[in-house]
């Protein structure tokens, strides 16, 4: 028994050496899922006290019928706020702060459900790592929760590890939910639980796009007893709107609620999930679990225009990313040349912005061994100097890029406390077909592609939660799933703040990013951007591809914007994913 770790993950002491990474989820489906356009009404309150996890079959089913692509309604509140991926999810965490949780209650609540509704894109083995503003302090802190490497040295490492239990890593998720709930929360992991526990015992009816993933990975998801028992019921692949069951799935989450990382890092989870990949070809033993730590990291800090900025700091680059593109575009006289969308240049010189930090952070791996130290890589000069030098270079080599996915979270309550987390299964959905206790084993070792982490270490990915502030306090929190976050996030970012435009016209704005084919990722820029200002940069050397309006490989904004003169808070689902916010009246 390791008591020191054990109480680490109590968190008694704070720190630690090792291992983190981003998330991805999924490839295909998106061409799969047949979206609707048209506009969705705003969820209704469920009242005052209503038990989190609790939802009659026709509301149940109303809300899976939002789960779709397209046009989303927008949603005002003076009170709390819950923006996700998934109704159902959004739902849960919006009922916690009904119920009279906090911001990381709900964020934790939402990212739990959505690890049952939405298996295609997170995982409990994946990771959780959380941006969080305390209203009462004024402090803001981040929460790492990223995976390790193994200890044992991958050998034979290459393209084929993701479909054997090589690929796996060890998961920081669930080390991640204590840490948050424990430093932040207010609500015992049984009430945040409940809703995910009814999903997988009780079943949930399946939307478009997650049977689109399931559909395109059968052959991984039949491989396993455990697979065929939750997808192949009858020996078929179940069919869009059938429930979903995923029992076993249920027993472990309810001892994850009762026992914590006791059961997970310790207990026969941990021994399961290292049996199952050391018979996959896998290296990872019960001694990478019990030796797992969360980080707690100081955020990385950055300002833009006047405003100040905070993000993920390394090694879950994603954030220092954000203020280091954000630096740059700062020096664009963007009130003369306009938003991406009308005009060419500023098209040209934010994609090359953000293919210049994503390609040089594809070279840092966790801040021990980084050359560069974060004061320098956030500095204005440093950024002047990058500017500098691209209005001299050619046009960039776009860099490689992991798979696509995630989950991103962003949730406000009554008293101000914000809280935005990414979490993920870090790859494709169901790339090894591993099963342990009723959940799927995630390939999370796709991004060791980008950086390979040194065995027992953080891998350094770009996830990216952020927020951005005025006179101390949060106005904007944000973050995005996808190989395209960081393109989401700037857009966005400057739309609203340079430009004025309101977060729900500003998701629904074209985008430029990352799109998808069987052959990969390429630089894209979605169809209904003016095709004048398209050429235009094209002419210059971009190498972009024009794609479908609201590509999902865009991404999907997670943010809510608080009015920094009124507090009243604002948020849209992006058409990109089936998301949805709720605004919800705290318990009285």
């Amino acid at each position: 028994m390791n008591t020191d770790r054990r109480d680490f993950l109590k968190l008694a002491t704070s720190g630690a050496a090792a291992a983190g990474i981003l998330g991805a989820g999924s490839a295909a489906a998106a061409a799969t899922t047949a979206a609707s356009a048209s506009a969705l009404a705003t969820a209704p309150s469920r009242p005052r006290g209503a038990t989190p996890g609790s939802l009659d079959p026709e509301e149940r089913r109303r809300l899976v019928g939002k789960a779709i692509f397209g046009l989303k309604e927008p949603v005002e509140g003076d009170e709390g706020m819950v923006i996700c991926a998934h109704p159902l999810a959004t739902r849960a965490g919006a009922d916690i702060l009904r119920a009279g949780g906090n911001a990381a209650d709900a964020a934790l609540c939402t990212s739990v459900t959505q690890c049952v509704v939405e298996p295609h894109m997170t995982g409990i083995t994946g990771v959780l790592s959380m941006l969080y503003y305390n209203a009462a302090t004024g402090e803001t802190s981040y929460v790492n929760g990223g995976m390790n490497a193994p200890l044992a040295p991958l050998a034979n490492w290459g393209p084929g590890a993701l479909a054997t239990g090589l690929g796996a890593g060890v998961p920081g998720f669930w080390a991640g939910y204590e840490a948050c709930r424990e430093r932040h929360g207010t609500k015992a992991s049984r009430e945040l639980c409940a809703a995910a526990i009814e999903y997988a015992r009780d079943g949930f009816e399946i939307h478009p796009f997650l049977w689109g993933e399931m559909f395109t990975q059968t052959n991984m998801l039949g491989r396993n007893e455990q697979g065929r028992e939750i997808f192949f019921p009858n020996g078929a692949l179940l069919n869009p709107g059938e429930m979903l069951y995923q029992k076993r799935a249920a027993d472990t989450l309810e001892r994850l609620a009762q026992e914590g990382n006791e059961y997970f890092y310790f207990g026969d989870f941990a021994r399961q999930y290292s049996e199952v990949v050391q018979a996959a070809g896998g290296v990872i033993t019960t001694e990478d679990f019990a030796r797992y730590a969360v980080r707690f990291d100081e955020p990385a800090w950055g300002s833009y225009r006047g405003y100040q900025l905070a993000g993920s700091p390394p090694p879950d680059n994603g954030g220092t990313h954000v203020i280091e593109i954000l630096h740059m575009v700062e020096l664009l006289d963007l009130d003369r040349l306009g938003p991406p969308t009308d005009s060419a240049e500023t098209l040209w010189q934010m994609s090359r912005m953000c293919d210049q930090v994503l390609s040089d952070g594809a070279k840092q791996p966790d801040p021990e061994s980084h050359p560069l130290p974060l004061d320098l890589i956030t500095s204005k000069e440093y950024a002047k100097m990058r500017f500098d030098l691209l209005q001299m270079g050619k046009p960039l080599e776009t860099p490689s890029m992991p798979p696509p996915g995630s989950c991103h979270v962003t949730a406000v309550d009554a008293t101000g406390n914000v809280a935005t987390l990414l979490h993920s299964c870090m790859s494709l959905p169901w790339s090894n077909g591993l099963f342990a206790a009723g959940v799927t084993i995630v390939a999370s070792g796709a991004h060791f592609f980008r950086i390979m982490p040194k065995p027992g270490y953080r891998a350094s990915v770009y996830v990216a939660p952020n927020m951005v502030f005025r006179n101390g306090k949060p106005m904007l929190a944000s973050g995005s799933p996808s190989v395209s976050l960081l393109q989401n996030i700037v857009q966005n970012t400057t739309n609203m703040i340079d430009f004025g435009i309101p977060i729900h016209e500003s998701v629904n704005r074209p985008r430029f990013g990352n799109a998808y084919s069987s052959a990969g990722s390429f630089p894209a820029v979605e169809v209904d951007l003016n095709e004048d200002v398209r050429n235009a940069a094209i002419a210059r050397g971009l190498p972009i591809q024009a794609v479908n309006q609201w590509n999902w490989g865009m991404g999907s904004f997670e943010g809510i914007w608080i009015d920094p003169d009124t507090g009243r808070r604002s948020a849209c689902g992006d058409p990109r994913r089936c998301a949805m916010a709720e605004a919800a009246q705290a318990h009285a």
